[in-house]
């Protein structure tokens, strides 16, 4: 069996978690405080390719190695996925996943080299008892930061988490976009991240059409809109045609360019998504909306407040984890949040 860590003896600490987008960047704070806290240890993340992008400025002793999961499939592929990781000697395996792909690749490391393993504990039924139609539960859960540092501990790593962003509380650097971009000078920046990847969680677009038209009611106010792909891109186009402040981001950079953007934002409204954990990321301040989902479920993202989530208190919230369920009335009530409140709490934010 692996040898217990102890100061004197660097370790080898390999970290699985494969998506999604959201969980991925919610492990950042984490990681890079974990590998700050053991410079001597050496700690590797394993994740799919493209994730490779978040990690700016990371810790030396930290290393990403991105995959195409496709060159792994099934008990053949992950022996062979096994195999090349196993190169790397782990004395540890964090599995921030929990999923059949990484509890067959975790056992490999157990069985064949000795390593200690330890997983994420997602409180499966205690977040189930929170979104039951009856008999709700309506209890704050443990944060996901909370329940990544709880793997970590049981390897032997207890660490006090201490991270304000990618960029060490600066600003990332945009020169590449000096032409295309506004001038900031004493303009306040507030970025639009309307989409999500289920409708329980997204804000109607007509709704968040009336919390632009009124922040252009405000002439030092520049708005620039995050999302991804044809649909999103036509939405937020139409939006640019009407509103001479609204500028679209969508489809001209990677994760890793939109984060350096994002950290220029005096603040960032957006769903329960994606967009949440990349503004904290980037010490960006989040205006969320909460629809389905609720942050008593434990994925508010990192530093943020809150005072800055809004929602609506109704007793069947929420009614998912992901929000990918049917709204059991068929209308998402949750999400008839007036346009003045969200315009007004971004205004506040900003100073206005």
């Amino acid at each position: 069996m692996a040898q217990e860590r102890n100061n004197n003896t660097p370790r080898t600490t390999l970290i699985t978690r494969f998506s999604a987008v959201g969980d991925i960047a919610m492990t950042i704070p984490l990681l890079y405080s974990l590998a700050r806290t053991y410079p001597n240890d050496k700690f590797v993340f394993v994740s799919r390719e493209r994730f490779g992008q978040f990690f700016i400025d990371k810790p030396k002793n930290l290393h990403f190695i991105g995959i195409n999961l496709d060159n792994y499939k099934g008990l053949t592929g992950l022996f062979k996925l096994y195999k090349t990781l196993d190169e790397h000697k782990p004395g540890f395996v964090a599995d921030l996943h929990d999923v059949l792909r990484t509890k067959i690749l975790r056992s490999y490391f157990l069985l064949f080299s000795g390593a200690k393993v330890a997983n994420i504990i997602k409180g499966r039924s205690e977040k189930r008892r929170l979104t039951r139609n009856k008999n709700k539960e309506q209890v704050q859960l443990k944060s996901t930061f909370e329940r990544y540092r709880d793997v970590f501990t049981r390897l032997g790593f207890p660490f006090t988490p201490a991270f304000t962003s990618l960029f060490n509380g600066k600003k990332g650097d945009i020169s590449e976009f000096s032409t295309t971009l506004p001038q900031k000078e004493d303009k306040k920046w507030v970025g639009i991240a309307p989409f999500a990847a289920h409708k329980g969680k997204i804000y109607p677009l007509d709704k968040m059409e009336q919390v632009i038209a009124i922040l252009s009611m405000e002439p030092d106010l520049e708005i620039f809109c995050f999302g991804n792909g044809p649909k999103e891109e036509a939405v937020v186009n139409e939006w640019c045609s009407k509103y001479p402040q609204v500028h679209s981001f969508l489809g001209r950079t990677n994760f890793n360019g939109e984060l350096r953007v994002i950290s220029h934002l005096d603040a960032m409204v957006c769903m329960d998504s994606a967009n949440m954990h990349i503004a904290s990321l980037a010490g960006t301040p989040a205006i969320s909306v909460w629809g389905a989902t609720s942050p008593l479920a434990g994925f508010l993202g990192w530093n943020q407040k809150s005072d800055d989530c809004i929602e609506i208190q109704l007793p069947c919230r929420p009614c998912s984890i992901f929000g990918n369920k049917p709204c059991i009335y068929g209308d998402f009530r949750c999400l008839n949040i007036e346009p003045e409140i969200i315009a007004q709490k971004v205004l506040k934010k900003i100073g206005k």
